[in-house]
């Protein structure tokens, strides 16, 4: 696992198997569902899985698994912790 500590990116930019923490949201219709789905700035991140076609992907956060389009992961950004 290599640590790659201070550069942030957007979700959707990092790769399966790496770790993030969400640090902000750009605003949009969609910021509010991104919050209540657990999407909070802090909230440590994981990506778990990528469709083939890269869209959409499949994230752990706050103890469960969600799908986000790559359009929605394209909103929230990730300080990345860890690469595998």
């Amino acid at each position: 696992m290599v640590q790659v500590p201070n550069t942030v990116i957007k979700l959707s930019q990092l790769p399966a198997g790496a770790n993030g923490v969400i640090k902000s949201h750009d605003e949009s219709e969609f910021q509010i569902t991104l919050l209540e789905m657990g999407c909070v700035p802090g909230e440590a991140v994981s990506v778990e899985m990528i469709a083939p076609l890269g869209d959409p992907m499949a994230i752990r956060i706050a103890g469960y698994y969600l799908s986000i389009r790559k359009q929605d992961a394209d909103k929230i950004w990730v300080e990345i912790q860890s690469f595998m």
